[in-house]
């Protein structure tokens, strides 16, 4: 059923699954395609019915179909969003449809999944911009040839206020407050606006739309999966199995990769921007990043912490990661370049090609030299860094923080990887 053909009704749904049939056999073949599935996830649920999922798609030849949504709430995507797109592009691999659903019209609501306060909601062109670049960026891990994309604004926008009513009394006030953010904010006495509430109905509701029987998301998701399995059930179709995989932490090892919060890993960064941010990572946090991000097999990445063990240089390890993240989102002779490039600034050096900025006032403060060439985002940060040993003038290690420099070009680094071609005047 094309949902932009026809209302989703239960007289027009799909039969549910029915009870009493002798589940299927488990062939090689399935098993191997549920261990794949199960690799670095969170949670798979229910298991035992994707795995018969898994054996009607073999025994049938139909391919199963795998969705999975994300709200253009900002432009960029980084490394984050890649570990759910990692797993689509999995079960693209293994012959089943991928649905890369664009969430245009529910990013008007705004998910409030983790919020403790209400998202501001975006305008209608704010994400048509952001939409405009989501699916050119996942392309970069999915097989765009094979994976269908989606606007669920095709089936939310037809609803109109007779169909959000009658879908709004599929779903009760007391299990929608069952979200822990949800009750976390009722019981502090945080307003919660109405039009959140209608969130994961809304998300729910896309899973009808498309006959989902996979949903993919972070473990932040979790809620508004479940809700799209028991929307099917009222509907009259199978439900979908969900599945749930980590939040990468970012740069730090601790909180979420996140732009907001500067511990990211942008996809479409520069290449040795992109190299150096991996090898700043823990040694201890490069195997979170091998088990989430990288394509080689489980028993690779057990033989590298074997040689690690056994005292082998972590580094070289790292090496590997960054290698292959870079020439996934590249290619491999960016890969060795950003090599050649780290390697040369790990001996102090600096690299070939460098932002050049053209800046007044001479002479000007270090401080306010370091914040207007955009090397540093405040001048306390600015002075703070002088006074860590972490700024280089020309290669030279500036320890005065009062420092002028007068007309001139310089070359300016901060840290290990941010660099400049001042030019003041």
């Amino acid at each position: 059923m094309d949902v932009q053909q026809q209302p989703i009704s239960t007289k027009t749904a799909t039969k549910a699954v029915q009870s009493g049939i002798p589940p299927l056999p488990l062939t090689d073949a399935v098993q191997e395609a549920l261990a794949l599935t199960k690799r670095g996830v969170s949670e798979l649920l229910i298991e035992s019915e994707f795995a018969q999922k898994l054996a009607r798609a073999e025994q049938s030849g139909k391919p199963l179909r795998i969705k999975l949504g994300l709200d253009p709430t900002a432009p960029d995507l980084h490394l984050g969003h890649t570990v759910v797109l990692n797993k689509m592009r999995q079960m693209q691999d293994l012959g089943h449809t991928v649905i890369f659903l664009i969430g245009d019209f529910t990013s008007m609501i705004g998910d409030p999944s983790g919020r403790n306060i209400t998202r501001p909601p975006l305008t209608r062109e704010q994400i048509e911009e952001n939409a405009k670049t989501y699916f050119a960026q996942a392309s970069l891990v999915l097989d765009a040839a094979k994976t269908e994309i989606r606007y669920n604004s095709e089936w939310s926008d037809p609803l109109g206020a007779r169909g959000m009513i009658e879908l709004s009394a599929k779903y009760t006030v007391a299990r929608i407050l069952e979200r822990e953010d949800f009750t976390k904010r009722f019981k502090a006495g945080t307003p919660i606006s109405v039009h959140e509430l209608l969130y994961p109905l809304m998300q729910g509701y896309d899973s009808v739309a498309l006959h989902a029987d996979l949903e993919l998301g972070g473990t932040d998701q979790k809620f508004n999966l479940l809700v799209g399995r028991e929307l099917q059930k009222d509907y009259g179709q199978e439900p979908q199995c969900i599945l749930t995989m980590p939040l990468l932490e970012g740069l730090d090892g601790i909180e979420k990769m996140s732009k907001s919060k500067g511990n990211y890993i942008g996809i479409t960064e520069p290449a040795n921007t992109m190299f150096a941010k991996v090898m700043s990572i823990s040694d201890v946090m490069m195997w979170r990043y091998f088990e989430l991000l990288s394509f080689r097999s489980l028993a690779e990445i057990a033989r590298f912490k074997h040689e690690v063990d056994g005292g082998r240089n972590p580094r070289d390890i790292k090496v590997a990661l960054a290698q292959e993240i870079v020439a996934r989102f590249h290619s491999a002779q960016a890969a060795d370049e950003a090599l050649i490039d780290f390697n040369h600034r790990a001996r102090g050096g600096i690299p070939d090609e460098i932002p050049e900025v053209s800046l007044s006032g001479a002479p000007l403060g270090i401080g306010q030299l370091l914040k207007q060439a955009n090397l540093c985002p405040s001048t306390s940060e600015a002075l703070r860094m002088v006074e860590q040993g972490g700024v280089r003038i020309d290669s030279e290690v500036i320890s005065d923080k009062g420092l002028k420099l007068e007309a001139g070009s310089f070359v300016v680094q901060v840290g290990k990887r941010k660099f400049a071609r001042v030019i003041l005047v």
